[in-house]
């Protein structure tokens, strides 16, 4: 990747209620990263940081092209936060209020919502075991695994647990185990739901090829969809998760998300890095 960029390698650090990402834009060109370089950046210490690693990119149909990765360098399709955070990079480059992104999850929309938030409809949410996806047919509002949880996609796969008291749960342990339980042949995000009301949630998050994070668009809609699916909430609630605030919407054009952003600041990588 060091050829494509011989005087270093743009990028911006971006966050969503602290759940951090660094964005590379490839819309004058340049390739998207090989899994190694991905895993090099997500280097705290020797490297930038962050959950997520997302390229822009252009399209034929959309705004833009967004592809996303995990610090652990794998792929993944849907990064409901960073989609929000490009969203408004590009909202505020381009004036407009309204943008189409391209995922691998489909064509998002998202809108400027006013006092500084950013909204984005991160479309229906998969209700099908085969698409989440699991390994077979299972009652996915009731998974056959201790706790009780429950199964959704949301662009990637989902497991919910609700309990009474979140905090009381050793997070790193829980987390860990259940991300590569064999009823997610692609391994799951893992959310643990304390409800507080019919309109409000509490939420702790471990995110597949990352650990735990601060906040997630798509584990915060994955977790209001199970609650509402259940009975325990209503399709609109508020999301608390350690890093702020967000608010989900469940639709009938899909699960809407709304929350604040920021650009914390650009920077290059040296070439010197990219080849060592």
């Amino acid at each position: 990747m060091s050829n494509d960029f011989p005087s270093g390698l743009p990028f911006m650090k971006m966050h969503g209620l602290g759940n951090d990402f660094v964005v590379i834009d490839l819309r004058s060109g340049g390739t998207p990263p090989a899994e190694g370089l991905v895993a090099r950046i997500a280097d705290r210490n020797r490297g930038i940081g962050f959950d997520q690693l997302a390229t822009i990119q252009l399209d034929d149909q959309a705004d833009v092209r967004l592809r996303f990765w995990n610090s652990d360098g794998s792929l993944s399709s849907a990064c409901g936060n960073a989609t929000r955070c490009i969203a408004r990079h590009v909202m505020d480059e381009t004036g407009r209020d309204r943008l189409s992104l391209r995922t691998d999850h489909g064509v998002l929309l998202a809108e400027d919502a006013g006092d500084g938030l950013t909204r984005v409809n991160m479309g229906q949410p998969v209700l099908d075991w085969r698409q989440i996806p699991l390994a077979q047919e299972v009652d996915i509002d009731h998974l056959p695994v201790p706790g009780d949880p429950a199964a959704t996609g949301m662009g990637n796969p989902h497991m919910t647990f609700f309990t009474e008291d979140a905090a009381a749960i050793d997070l790193n342990g829980f987390g860990s185990e259940h991300e590569h339980h064999p009823l997610y042949p692609e391994r799951t995000n893992v959310e643990i739901v304390q409800v507080i009301s019919d309109s409000e949630i509490l939420l702790r998050i471990w995110e597949r090829g990352t650990g735990p994070t601060l906040a997630s668009g798509s584990c915060s809609c994955a977790a209001a969809v199970a609650a509402a699916r259940r009975g325990l909430t209503g399709r609109r609630v508020r999301v608390n998760v350690p890093g702020g605030l967000l608010h989900i919407d469940w639709r009938e054009d899909g699960v809407w998300m709304e929350g604040p952003t920021a650009h914390v600041f650009s920077g290059v990588l040296t070439p010197e890095w990219l080849s060592a």
